[in-house]
């Protein structure tokens, strides 16, 4: 399950782990024009762990989740 949320500077995506136990945290996912971050609580150490993906990170996740194993390099944009 998942939700989407815009809110005046990001789009916010959360994922709801509905998975076999052992479950994972709910994953948050905040958009903006510049880039993401992604969260998730981490109750071992009882913080939220934060991560910063560039414009650039970001739009190479999304066409790795399509591409078989390898090492790519996208085309510059001209």
């Amino acid at each position: 399950m998942f939700t989407i949320e815009h809110e005046f500077d990001a789009t916010v995506v959360t994922l709801v782990d509905e998975g076999e136990a052992p479950l994972r945290e709910d994953l948050t996912i905040n958009l903006f024009d510049d880039g993401a971050t992604v969260e998730q609580f981490d109750p071992r150490s009882g913080e939220t762990v934060c991560v910063n993906l560039s414009a650039h990170q970001l739009r190479d996740l999304a066409m790795a989740l399509n591409l078989p194993e390898g090492t790519y390099r996208r085309r510059s944009e001209t």
